[in-house]
């Protein structure tokens, strides 16, 4: 019988039918989690997406402009997502390189300003694959997020959602208990790690700016219309057993001017929907926890 090698990170998530999941009890049909992403990009380096290719086809560095691409939603547009979120009293889930506290101090203040739940996104921006050694940049920023905010978080988004076969161990050895690299469900999943179990927290890839703007290259009522039907199916299906819906946003994406109204419809949207409750990462791995405890 066929079978993958062993040690794959396919074995950390043994499968499992949604059909034959335990019925759960949730405070709503759809609990939403809605993460905005900070992120760290240096000039000294390659940078992690680009909008504008390079003259002559010939990569460039210092690349300014796709440089200044970035820089643009930290001075500008965090700001207007910043005002959405909190003019509407949402809960909020914040994915930050660590090294955001030092360069960005402003919009991680503000942030912890708001009481949004900081998770762990690596200390700058590149794939966990590319680090020299993983376990110390993951305590690096644990340790850094933890003295800006007065404790260590709970959760972690590995830049580009990357992991190597190792990654998990470590994240759970520095005390992560959720992560957001696994989409691959619409319930949480206790993914296999030592020394303990982490819970993977459903994300997407398709509620997510970067794949629906930056890459695929839609309008900007694209992802407000794929919202509206994300949350109307889960929101149908979740009569019978919960789901979790994740939306995930980038300042320099989503904050610019031609895209904020549509990400504000998007959250008026949720909002009127009857029986949806917005939450905060660390909320709905209590939640899924309290009734499907660790292996």
């Amino acid at each position: 019988m066929w079978s993958e090698a062993p040690g794959l990170l396919s074995e950390r998530a043994p499968y499992t039918a949604f059909v034959d999941r335990p019925k759960l009890q949730a405070p709503a049909r759809v609990l939403v989690w809605i993460i905005v992403n900070v992120e760290h990009w240096s000039m000294v380096r390659a940078m992690p997406r680009t909008v504008l290719s390079p003259p002559m086809g010939a990569p460039l560095q210092p690349d300014l402009p796709n440089w200044a691409w970035h820089e643009y939603g930290m001075r500008v547009g965090f700001w207007r997502l910043h005002q959405a979120l909190s003019a509407r009293g949402l809960d909020v889930t914040l994915a930050l390189n660590a090294v955001v506290c030092d360069s960005y101090p402003r919009v991680a203040q503000a942030a912890l300003e708001s009481s949004w739940e900081f998770m762990g996104h690596g200390w700058v921006q590149g794939p966990m694959h590319k680090l020299d050694n993983q376990a110390e940049a993951i305590e690096m920023a644990m340790q850094k997020i933890a003295a800006f905010t007065g404790a260590r978080p709970r959760g972690w988004e590995s830049p580009g959602l990357t992991e190597t076969e190792v990654t998990l161990d470590l994240l759970s050895a520095a005390g992560v208990q959720y992560v957001a690299d696994w989409v691959l469900d619409d319930l949480p999943t206790w993914l296999d790690a030592k020394p303990r179990p982490v819970l993977s927290i459903p994300y997407s890839v398709e509620l997510n700016d970067i794949p629906v703007h930056a890459l695929a290259l839609h309008t900007s009522e694209e992802l407000l219309a794929r919202g509206r039907a994300q949350l109307d199916r889960l929101w149908q299906e979740g009569a019978s057993q919960p789901r979790v819906m994740a939306l995930s946003v980038h300042p320099y994406i989503t904050g610019v001017p031609h895209r904020i109204a549509a990400f504000e419809r998007l959250l008026d949207y949720i909002m009127a929907k009857p029986d949806i409750q917005v939450m905060k990462a660390g909320a709905i791995a209590d939640w899924y926890s309290a009734q499907v405890p660790s292996p």
